[in-house]
C-alpha cells in the first residue's frame, strides 16, 4: 500500500515544480480501500467528505480530499488507510514532515529556524513554532513506539544475558531533574522522568516502572546520592548495586580539598588580580603592535641567540607581557576533568608567585645599563606585591598541595581521570582488573592510616570513613549469567560515564541551537523522554524499534490519534510545577512571617 501510494504521489509530483511554487496546490482523491464492513459484510456507503491542506516532502502542499465510508447496520466508520499512512488524522504535515523535524532538532542539533530554512528548500513553508511543535510530537511517537516495543528490547537484553542499569540525573539550579537509566550493555536508554527532586520518594515510582518493563537488572551503577541508593535497596533488593567510580572520586575529593580551594579562590578574588594583570597587558602590548618585529628579537634570544641591538630598549615591555600572559594561562590548567581532580585556581596562584619572582630577578639586569627600562617589571612587581604578602592565600596553597598528594595516591589507586588523559570527562577508566584496583585501594588505605598525623588530620580521617561507607558498592566482580549460547561473564562499567556523555551532548546541543550557555529553561520546557533520542543512533535498537517496516514513518502511522493525544498531554503536565507568581512569594525570606500576620489581620 505504501509502495503504490508513494508511486502515486510521485507521478503526481511530476510536472508540479511550477504549480509547487506558484500554482494552486493539486487535489488528490483519498478513499477506503474496503468495499464492505468487516463485522457486518454490508456495502459500505458513503457518509461525508472532507478537504484539507497537507503538506509531505513528496509533492509539497496539496489538497486531500477524504472520502470516509459507513457501514448503514453498525455505522462503523472506515477512512482511507492511504491517507493514514501519509498523515496524522487532522494534521497538515505529514509524518515524513515530523521524522525530518525531528531529526534535524533532535539528532543534527538545528535550531527552528534552520529547519524553516531546510524545509523551504523543500516546498514545505512551515513556521518556527510549528517545527517545535512537531518536534514534541516527534517525541511522544518515539516515547510510544519505544514502550510498545518493550517485550522486543527485554528479549534482546536477555540474549546478552540481562541488562546493567546506568542510573543518573542531571539538573541546573532548582529546575527540575532529568533522570535517565540505560543500560550499558546494550547502550539503549530504558526510560526518563523529571523528578522535582533525587527524594527517594520520587525516584522509587520511576525505578518500579523500570522493573515492570524490563525486569530485575544484573546490577544497577549510580552516583552517591542518599536518595537514589535508598530507592535502589527498595526497588531491588539483593542485586548488585555500585557506585561510579568517577563520582566517589570527585565527591570524596571535593569534601577533602574544597575547604582551602575555596580560600585561594577568594583570596585571588580580594585581590582582583586577574583584572589587575590583564590592565597591565593591554598597555605593555600598545608597545608590540607598534613594533611587531619585537616578537622575532625574542624568539632568536630564546633560540640562544644573540639578542639584537635595536630591540634591547623594548625587551622588558615584551617580556613583561608574555610572562602575564603565562601566568593567566595558568586559570586553564588541567585535563578538563573539573575540580577536584583540575585546580586551576591553584596553578594560577603559584604562577602568580613565580611571576612575581622572575620579575624581581629581571629587574637587577639592565640590557643596555638603564634602569629606565625595565620599568616594565616594576610596574608589575606594584601589582603583585599586595598578593604576595597575603598569609592566608599561601598558607592555604600549601596546605592543597599536601592535600593533592594524598588525593592523587588514591586517583592513581582506582586507575580512574589519569593526569595523562586526554579525554576528560569523556574518560572511563583504565581497563584494570576489579580485583587489582581493589588490592591498590587497600594499599592507599593502609598507608593514608599508618602516617603518624593521621590521629589529628579530621579530614583525611573523613576520606578513609567515607571510603569504608561506600567499600562493597565499588569494586564489582564478574557476574556469571546464562544465555541462549552458554553461560558469560558480565563487568559492569566503572563510571557512569554513559550517561553523563548524553547528557553532555544534550546540554552543547542546546548551545549550539540558541547560543545560550544555561540550560535551565531547556530542561524546564523539554519532553522527559527526550533522551531517548539517542537510541536511533544505535542500530541494533533501530532494528527492534522498526519490526520489519522501514522507516520511522510507518512506525508512527500505526499510532492511533486518540493514543498520541492522551501522551502527549501527558507529556506536558508538570504535577510539581509552581506558577510563577507563587515562586516569587515564596521566595521571600519573611513569607511564613507575613503569611501568619496576613491571616491575623483577616480574622481580626
Amino acid at each position: 500500500m505504501i509502495r503504490c501510494m508513494a508511486e502515486r504521489l510521485a507521478s503526481i509530483s511530476i510536472g508540479l515544480a511550477t504549480p509547487r511554487l506558484f500554482g494552486k496546490p493539486p487535489l488528490i482523491e483519498f478513499r477506503p480501500s474496503h468495499s464492505h464492513c468487516f463485522d457486518c459484510r454490508q456495502a459500505l456507503k458513503a457518509k461525508k467528505s472532507r478537504t484539507r491542506m497537507v503538506s509531505t516532502l513528496h509533492v509539497g502542499k496539496f489538497r486531500a480530499r477524504e472520502t470516509i465510508r459507513a457501514c448503514p447496520k453498525c455505522d462503523r466508520a472506515y477512512r482511507s488507510e492511504e491517507l493514514g499512512q501519509l498523515v496524522p488524522p487532522g494534521a497538515n504535515f505529514g509524518y515524513d514532515v515530523l521524522v525530518y523535524a525531528g531529526q534535524a532538532l533532535w539528532l543534527r542539533c538545528r535550531s527552528e529556524q534552520e529547519v524553516v530554512a531546510e524545509l523551504a528548500q523543500k516546498n514545505i513553508l512551515i513556521s518556527p513554532r510549528e517545527v517545535s511543535l512537531l518536534g514534541m510530537k516527534f517525541i511522544v511517537y518515539l516515547a510510544i513506539a519505544h514502550q510498545r516495543r518493550a517485550a522486543n528490547i527485554t528479549a534482546d537484553m536477555r540474549l546478552r544475558g540481562g541488562f546493567v542499569c546506568h542510573l543518573d540525573a542531571t539538573c541546573e539550579g532548582r529546575d527540575p531533574l532529568l533522570m535517565s537509566s540505560i543500560d550499558s550493555l546494550s547502550e539503549i536508554v530504558l526510560g526518563n522522568i523529571k523528578l522535582p527532586s533525587e527524594h527517594q520518594d520520587h525516584i522509587i515510582p520511576f525505578l518500579q516502572r523500570i522493573k515492570e518493563t524490563f525486569g530485575i537488572p544484573l546490577a544497577l551503577v549510580h552516583d552517591m546520592g542518599r536518595g537514589i541508593i535508598k530507592a535502589v535497596a527498595k526497588v531491588f533488593p539483593g542485586v548488585p548495586d555500585f557506585i561510579c567510580h568517577f563520582h566517589f572520586l570527585r565527591d570524596i575529593g571535593k569534601d577533602f580539598m574544597e575547604t582551602e580551594y575555596d580560600i585561594i579562590r577568594t583570596q585571588l578574588r580580594k585581590h582582583q588580580i586577574s583584572g589587575k594583570l590583564r590592565y597591565r597587558a593591554k598597555q605593555l602590548k600598545g608597545n608590540l603592535d607598534r613594533n611587531p618585529a619585537l616578537i622575532d628579537a625574542l624568539a632568536t634570544g630564546l633560540a640562544n641567540h644573540p639578542l639584537p641591538a635595536a630591540a634591547l630598549q623594548s625587551l622588558p615591555g615584551l617580556n613583561g607581557y608574555t610572562l602575564i600572559q603565562w601566568a593567566l594561562q595558568g586559570k586553564a590548567e588541567g585535563q578538563g576533568y573539573g575540580f577536584p581532580f583540575d585546580c586551576p585556581q591553584l596553578g594560577f596562584a603559584n604562577r602568580i608567585r613565580r611571576l612575581h619572582a622572575d620579575v624581581q630577578k629581571l629587574q637587577g639586569i639592565q640590557l643596555r645599563r638603564e634602569r629606565q627600562d625595565n620599568k616594565p617589571y616594576f610596574k608589575i612587581q606594584e601589582d603583585l606585591n599586595t598578593i604576595i604578602k597575603d598569609q592566608t592565600l599561601w598558607q592555604a596553597v600549601a596546605q592543597l598541595e599536601k592535600k593533592i598528594t594524598v588525593f592523587e595516591r588514591l586517583r592513581q589507586a582506582l586507575r580512574i581521570a589519569p593526569q595523562s588523559g586526554r579525554r576528560g570527562l569523556n574518560d572511563e577508566g583504565h581497563k584494570s582488573n576489579i580485583r587489582t584496583i581493589k588490592q591498590r585501594v587497600t594499599k592507599f588505605r593502609a598507608w593514608l592510616t599508618s602516617r603518624k598525623d593521621h590521629a589529628h588530620d579530621q579530614d583525611a580521617r573523613n576520606m578513609i570513613a567515607q571510603i569504608n561507607k561506600y567499600w562493597k558498592k565499588l569494586f564489582a566482580d564478574p557476574i556469571t549469567v546464562q544465555t541462549p549460547s552458554g553461560p558469560i561473564q558480565i563487568q559492569p562499567q566503572r563510571t557512569n560515564n554513559i550517561l553523563e556523555q548524553f547528557f553532555r551532548i544534550l546540554k552543547r546541543a542546546h548551545r549550539r541551537k540558541t547560543g545560550n550557555a544555561a540550560s535551565s529553561r531547556m530542561l524546564r520546557t523539554m519532553l522527559a523522554e527526550t533522551p531517548l533520542v539517542r537510541n536511533l543512533q544505535n542500530p541494533n535498537y533501530m532494528k527492534i524499534l522498526l519490526n520489519g517496516k522501514t522507516t520511522l514513518e510507518a512506525v508512527f502511522a500505526e499510532i492511533d490519534i486518540d493514543t498520541l493525544r492522551k501522551e502527549f498531554r501527558k507529556a506536558q503536565s508538570d504535577p510539581e510545577k509552581i506558577p510563577a507568581k507563587l515562586k516569587a512569594l515564596i521566595a521571600m525570606p519573611d513569607y511564613p512571617g507575613k503569611l501568619v500576620e496576613m491571616i491575623r489581620k483577616a480574622v481580626a
